[in-house]
């Protein structure tokens, strides 16, 4: 047994968490879009080829954004092959897939409305540039009036779709991505595009590429180019990293969310460098919009050799341990709620997703589905600062912490042990609030760190209520048993 201890004080903050914090990823990859969120024929699908089952758990997930169609896809793909009424079947080759285009632009449009989620939506400048990104924005925003936007009308979507989320391109300094560009030729393109689609629709919200992850060789480098020539035409840059337990290092895997946050801040640090020598006032926030775990070894180790329709590509599943080190991503996200406004799970089905479905089966809620559903319920508000002082547990304190107080007074704290062997007793300080009750204290761990959920048993891994936990002369008295993921939710007035 080992002993923790932080303070939670109204006083001290870091700033209002953005709802769009709780972001996923639909790319036409795997099983993502068809048997996942799209089967028509499946006993569950409404008039669109919808799966229901699958829209109930994306609403119970609680996601409020979702980026679409890629990814890697998004740099070879031609939107005009997913509306209206032909739809001609492509190679995609970046994840050697035969695509269909049966789901598309207008399918996506009707599934986010349905899912009750905003859609983020990314331009290819992979293969294509400036003149294609502004006819997609006409035919999805323009109103009327002019041969895109008549052509949406005519495709059974008269009311113009509205979506002021565009990401310029996708990872385009990763040598893997078709028509990538090293960063003096990118940040050119993306200013241009930015500027060319603010003349259309001056309201939309902009995301640059950032580096495909801390490890790239250009990272830092590649942010301060691209922001030098489209400081003034976007609003945010992106950040990507999976994580994955390489050689059987569980240790430094639950160290995960401090590699999170080291990368975050590293980005932050660079976007003002690029800020104090340009002389703008304006600030670039950061949108995160692609992480989890993702055992991409097995990936490298077994790519596609056949070119196929929906393979079964990247279909992790997901264990206890894997669920506590999402949990500690959202930790670290949310402990940069002040300059991180957007941010991404990739997927949301099947392919590394807390959602999995069979062809023409059952739907059910990976390990990693808990964290993510609670953290998009109870982290809405305001997050404070919070400094653990607990002992190590090999590079890093064996507490990764956070708290979030919303508007009706409820303080939430979300706390992982990363300790594979010892409980932390947390003696957690809140004298600030007063005399607060604890709603409830819920913890997901197991004895088993593989356990998964099953069609057959969805819900051997969950989190559990606990009843030990106590406040008495102002202190929060918790035990986190080890290699676990708390919520514990207090009532401060």
């Amino acid at each position: 047994m080992t002993h923790a201890t932080l303070t939670l004080d109204p006083a001290f903050t870091i700033g209002t968490v953005d709802p769009r914090l709780f972001g996923s990823f639909v790319e036409h990859l795997g099983r993502c879009v068809y048997t996942g969120v799209y089967e028509p024929g499946h006993p569950t699908a409404d008039e669109h080829g919808l799966r229901r089952d699958v829209l109930e758990l994306v609403r119970e997930l609680g996601v409020t954004v979702v980026r679409y169609p890629g990814g890697n896809f998004v740099s070879g793909y031609r939107w005009e092959d997913g509306v209206g009424p032909e739809r001609p079947v492509r190679l995609d080759p970046a994840w050697k897939s035969i695509e269909p285009n049966a789901f598309g632009l207008g399918e996506f449009m009707i599934w986010t409305r349905r899912a009750g989620v905003q859609p983020m939506l990314a331009v290819n400048l992979g293969t294509r540039g400036v003149q294609e990104a502004c006819d997609l924005l006409e035919y999805a925003n323009h109103p009327g009036g002019t041969a895109l936007s008549e052509l949406r009308a005519s495709h059974g979507a008269r009311e113009p779709y509205g979506i002021r989320i565009w990401c310029l391109g996708n990872e385009m300094d990763g040598p893997w991505q078709t028509g990538h560009k090293t960063a003096h030729e990118y940040g050119r393109l993306a200013a241009e595009t930015a500027r060319a689609m603010r003349m259309i629709d001056p309201d939309l919200e902009l995301v640059a590429c950032g580096s495909s992850g801390a490890g790239m060789p250009t990272f830092g480098a590649w942010e301060a180019t691209v922001l030098e020539e489209a400081y003034d035409q976007v609003d945010y840059i992106s950040l990507h990293a999976y994580y994955e337990p390489l050689n059987g290092d569980l240790e430094t895997f639950l160290a995960s969310g401090a590699m999170m946050e080291a990368y975050i801040e590293d980005a932050i640090a660079t976007c003002d460098h690029v800020r104090a020598k340009l002389k703008r006032d304006k600030r670039i926030h950061l949108s995160f919009d692609e992480w989890n775990v993702w055992y991409m070894s097995r990936h490298q180790a077994d790519p596609p050799t056949e070119w196929r329709h929906a393979p079964r590509l990247l279909e992790d599943h997901y264990n206890v341990l894997d669920a506590v080190v999402v949990g500690s991503l959202l930790i670290a996200l949310l402990r940069h709620a002040d300059r991180v406004k957007m941010a991404c799970l990739a997927q949301l089905v099947n392919v590394i997703a807390p959602i999995v479905t069979e062809p023409g089966g059952r739907a059910w809620r990976q390990t990693i589905f808990h964290p993510f559903a609670q953290a998009s319920r109870y982290g809405r508000g305001t997050v404070l600062r919070v400094e653990p002082n607990a002992p190590y547990a090999g590079d890093v304190p064996a507490l990764h912490a956070t708290a979030v107080l919303a508007e009706d007074g409820t303080l939430t704290l979300f706390a992982v042990n990363r300790s594979l062997t010892d409980a932390l007793e947390l003696h957690a300080t809140v004298r600030a609030f007063g005399e607060p009750r604890i709603l409830e204290h819920s913890v997901l761990s197991d004895p088993d760190l593989e356990a998964r959920n099953t069609a057959d048993d969805p819900d051997r891994v969950r989190p559990r209520p606990v009843g030990t936990s106590a406040i008495g002369d102002g202190t929060l008295h918790a035990m986190l048993p080890p290699a676990s993921w708390n919520v514990i939710r207090l009532a401060t007035r």
